[in-house]
């Protein structure tokens, strides 16, 4: 079972003019509402791939419209929602808009996502077939706790360290190191990883990468968008893999379709090199479609999965 401990969001989006600045306001014609939060799509993404009845979302949701539409969204693709607790804190929402040049401004007013609790998932739920997915939109003690029960039962944690904290600190990484198997991040997460445990500046983003899976004897992944992506192994190995060359419409979500693919795979005990493969032609596709989880790619869109 993977199971995905994170955020839910809904996304209002709207294209401006322009990006309005202090005391400014402007007028959209409309908007667009999306399913959102890193979690949430993590957890369609891999259940895309994975089939239905093998991925559960915990987390936590509002008392409203919003929450309920969560809710519909994740079991229509197939996600457990049993673990997907009401609080009274309402549902999480991003606030986005985009100007004609495509570039973003984006509040995220997190709600209940700040409730959410390790306690909400039983003790009888871990167990070594255990795949726990992780991200940073959750509270990070609460996402810890869920990663040392999972170690304890002798699972699985896949730790996405993003969006990284503003005022993430040594004593943050060095315990996310000590509980994860594989860590994902993309070329500037590895760089702020490596700076907050205090190595001295690494000269790029591999040679961070190589440090944080010796420093936390794990596998160390970057996403590095066009570049594809790279796995720097504990005993100092290197696998790298390429990604698709495309025309993107929309690369949002792009990452956590990597990561929900990269858990599926992972599920399925597929060797890393060939995880890497099929983590980048699914994010790949995602940037073909617009929105994080309407554009998730199912599994018999992925090729490269034999």
């Amino acid at each position: 079972m993977i199971l995905v401990f994170g955020s839910l969001n809904i996304d209002l989006v709207a294209h401006v003019p322009v990006i309005p600045g202090p005391g400014r306001t402007v007028l959209a014609p409309s908007y667009r509402t999306h399913f959102g939060g890193k979690g949430a799509n993590q957890a369609v993404a891999a259940a895309r791939i994975a089939g239905p009845g093998r991925v559960r979302m915990a987390g936590r949701i509002g008392r409203d419209g919003f929450g309920d539409s969560a809710i519909e969204n994740l079991r229509a693709n197939g996600v457990d929602t049993d673990l997907v607790v009401r609080s009274d804190q309402p549902t999480g929402c991003a606030f986005i808009v985009v100007d004609q040049a495509g570039e973003n401004a984006i509040t995220v007013a997190s709600g209940a996502n700040t409730t959410a609790c390790a306690d909400d998932l039983p003790s009888a739920l871990f167990s070594r077939d255990t795949i726990l997915v992780l991200q940073m939109e959750v509270p990070f003690a609460e996402a810890l706790e869920a990663a040392r029960k999972t170690k304890s039962a002798s699972g699985t944690v896949i730790w996405n360290l993003a969006p990284v904290p503003e005022l993430m600190s040594r004593e943050m990484v060095v315990e996310l190191l000590s509980v994860a198997d594989y860590l994902l991040v993309n070329e500037h997460e590895a760089l702020d990883a490596a700076r907050a445990i205090g190595f001295a500046p690494p000269p790029d983003y591999d040679a961070a990468a190589a440090e944080l899976a010796r420093a936390g004897d794990l596998n160390c992944i970057v996403t590095a968008g066009a570049l594809g992506a790279i796995a720097f192994t504990a005993n100092g190995n290197c696998l790298r893999a390429p990604a698709p060359c495309i025309t993107p419409i929309d690369t949002t979500g792009a990452g956590d379709a990597f990561v929900g693919a990269f858990a599926s795979m992972v599920s399925e005990i597929v060797p890393l090199q060939k995880s890497l493969e099929i983590g980048c032609e699914a994010a790949a596709l995602k940037c073909l479609k617009e929105g994080a989880q309407d554009g998730m790619p199912v599994r018999g869109a992925v090729k490269s999965i034999a």
